[in-house]
């Protein structure tokens, strides 16, 4: 004969569990610490999430942001971790082999732009989110290709992605560099013609003709020379002596930081490409998907 628990028990265990859209509202505005844009991501007004959050409190009877900006105090921290971990078990469909709590979240990244930018920023968000186990696997860029699959891929061009939902998340400007041997042995470079006759190496990420034109100098785009189909091989092939490169600021930071390239003018202009988070229709559904889009919108602000 089954028995049947006392109503006490059920009372007591009822007023423990908050109801699931204050978790909810907790877990999103945690994540991007923002009353309006959690509003929105849960299309309620911005007063539901406060009161929502203030109920929360009063039923466990902590505090979990600690200041204005929505950081978390320790209790905060700590709930967080098991609500992102109940909210996950729900999600999960019977037998789903996934360790409780974690989330897998694989990334498929065009190689410079990994090493030079992604990389050195990646602990904040693993730090972030520590559930959240991330698979990083290169792509090709321009020729995109990228493993099939991959949850969120970055890809490097113009932005005509029929096949994928995509955001731009970085744009940046070109300039020629080289190594400072390379500067004593042929320059001077103190105008745009000082570079006929030198050599000039090539990416088809990167024309030349883009900067030619923003130069005024009325050149086509090189044929000859070293080509290279990697930003960063061309960095270090222009670091070795090899040529002059035409780099992106952002990507050919570390090589300018550590001086083993050096710009050769003052004058740089856009780039006719830049870099775009994609992803498949349904993907952002994911809470760990739609975690990592935010971070690196903000972190690229």
């Amino acid at each position: 004969m089954a028995t049947t628990a006392p109503s006490s028990f059920l009372s007591s265990a009822a007023r423990r569990i908050p109801p699931i859209q204050c978790l909810l509202t907790f877990e999103a505005l945690a994540r991007l610490r923002s009353v309006t844009q959690t509003a929105d991501e849960l299309c309620v007004t911005p007063s539901a999430v406060s009161h929502r959050v203030k109920q929360l409190e009063q039923i466990l009877g902590a505090q979990l942001f600690g200041r204005a900006d929505f950081s978390l105090t320790t209790e905060g921290s700590a709930y967080l971790a098991h609500v992102r971990e109940g909210l996950t078990a729900l999600q999960r469909f019977p037998g789903q082999a996934t360790a409780p709590g974690r989330r897998r979240l694989k990334l498929a990244v065009t190689p410079t732009f990994a090493r030079a930018i992604l990389i050195p920023r990646l602990r904040q968000f693993t730090e972030a989110y520590p559930e959240i186990d991330l698979a990083l696997q290169v792509s090709i860029p321009l020729l995109d290709v990228v493993a099939e699959d991959a949850d969120l891929m970055v890809r490097f061009g113009a932005g005509h992605y029929a096949d994928v939902e995509h955001a731009e998340i970085a744009r940046d400007v070109v300039t020629p560099l080289a190594s400072p041997a390379f500067v004593r042995e042929h320059g001077p470079f103190d105008h745009p013609e000082d570079l006929e006759g030198v050599p000039l190496l090539r990416s088809p990420l990167e024309p030349w003709r883009t900067w030619f034109a923003a130069t005024g100098l009325d050149w086509a785009e090189p044929s000859e020379g070293s080509q290279f189909n990697d930003i960063g091989l061309m960095c270090d092939g222009a670091a070795a002596g090899m040529g002059v490169a035409l780099v992106r600021l952002k990507l050919g930071a570390p090589w300018l930081e550590n001086g083993t390239l050096v710009r050769l003018f003052a004058t740089d202009t856009a780039s006719p490409h830049a870099h775009y988070l994609c992803w498949r229709t349904g993907t952002m559904d994911r809470w760990e998907c739609a975690a990592f889009a935010e971070w690196l919108r903000k972190t690229m602000a």
